[in-house]
């Protein structure tokens, strides 16, 4: 098991530029211009998928390639490698008919949230 680094270990982790990107040959589920549904999931413990988009319709807009799932990881140091999408989200999906219907945001989601819609 590995063991967390102490608080005067950061500054040398976060000077060596560590990634969580993964060569991994993992086909993608999605690609841009797909339509998707996040889960709507309440994990009890860590997870990326923020509250706001859990359910509501987007489009993929771009894969950034197979990436650690960060809620395995977080947990269990099991690395879970899957792709990761940039899904746009038009603002009235996200919060409603009073949002600007120009206006859109970018969340990045592992595979793991995503459902085709």
């Amino acid at each position: 098991m590995k063991r967390a680094i102490t608080a005067a270990e950061v500054p040398t982790a976060l000077s060596r530029g560590a990634t969580a990107r993964v060569e991994a040959n993992i086909p993608a589920r999605f690609k841009p211009g797909d339509r998707v549904r996040p889960r709507n999931i309440h994990p009890t413990g860590h997870t990326r998928l923020p509250r706001y988009a859990r359910g509501r319709l987007g489009v993929i807009a771009r894969n950034h390639g197979v990436f650690i799932f960060p809620d395995t990881h977080a947990a269990t140091w099991n690395q879970k490698p899957q792709h990761v999408y940039a899904v746009r989200f038009s603002a009235q999906e996200l919060w409603g008919p009073a949002a600007s219907p120009r206006d859109f945001i970018h969340v990045d989601l592992w595979d793991d949230y995503l459902d085709p819609a």
